[in-house]
């Protein structure tokens, strides 16, 4: 055993010794500026981005002021996305377009940069402000580049964002109802039908809110119960008309003759409670 561990400290002393010696390690402590933005140049064109990456951080405050500069920042910042340092590439190209505004890079630079916004959004279920931050930089580069020929691979990721923001705000909706928060889920719903009207979730959405408009209803002080229930039939009564077909329809007409039955049993419910509150 002690043989064995003398071969490994062995065979690991001499990878740190021929890592130090390697040519990439050479050229990070090299003081050639050319030869370093060449090689960094090689490496980043043979798609190894880290070690161009390494070479370029270091170059780009000595090139300033050079015609290299320019390539190499964006190069930097490319490298950046390819590694998966979303927010940072972000970063990059915004200030790449902002410094070089007539640079013929400068159009890619800005589709990068809503490129690594979109690839930084998080999932749904988490805090959507880096999404629309995302789909606002989307339409940006699509306002100052209308025929840009990255607008078809542009759209799709504002598609695919919206789509994001959809289940949000149909799931955050659902969240009220499944805790039992009528009053905030009917909010809710109403509010995602408003903003997405064809939505895939559609049926479902004006399904829960009737569930939800009904529950309230049934949960309330006298005073606001006729009222609730009224609103309960009119949901109804939309729901049915724009899903006749709903595999719920046969539930929904069961909150419907609940609501209309209390409605019937209790003509004068709030006119009663009315008057007990003035007593």
């Amino acid at each position: 055993m002690p043989a064995f561990r003398l071969r490994v400290l062995a065979l690991l002393l001499s990878l740190a010794v021929l890592g130090a010696c390697s040519p990439y390690q050479k050229l990070l402590k090299s003081t050639d500026v050319n030869e370093r933005y060449q090689a960094a140049v090689k490496y980043f064109e043979k798609g190894d981005y880290f070690k161009a990456q390494g070479l370029l951080e270091p170059l780009i405050p000595l090139l300033k002021g050079r015609p290299e500069a320019e390539k190499a920042e964006f190069y930097f910042a490319r490298s950046n996305y390819e590694e998966g340092n979303y927010t940072l590439s972000a970063y990059y190209f915004q200030t790449f377009a902002e410094t070089y505004p007539s640079s013929p890079y400068a159009e890619e630079a800005l589709f990068m940069h809503a490129k690594s916004l979109f690839r930084d959004s998080p999932e749904y279920e988490l805090d959507q402000t880096n999404t629309i931050t995302a789909i606002e930089s989307i339409q940006q580069f699509l306002n100052r580049f209308p025929e840009s020929k990255f607008r078809p691979e542009t759209e799709n990721m504002s598609n695919e964002l919206q789509k994001k923001l959809e289940v949000k705000a149909f799931e955050s909706a659902k969240l009220y109802y499944s805790v039992r928060y009528y009053q905030s889920a009917v909010v809710a719903f109403n509010t995602f039908q408003q903003q997405y009207p064809s939505s895939l979730y559609g049926e479902q959405a004006a399904y829960l809110k009737l569930v939800s408009q009904y529950e309230l209803a049934r949960e309330s002080v006298e005073e606001k119960q006729r009222e609730r229930y009224l609103e309960t039939v009119a949901y109804y009564q939309t729901f049915v008309d724009t899903y006749p077909q709903s595999k719920n329809l046969k539930d929904a007409e069961g909150y419907y003759d609940n609501a209309r039955k209390f409605l019937k049993d209790n003509p004068d419910v709030a006119t009663k409670a009315t008057q007990a509150n003035n007593n």
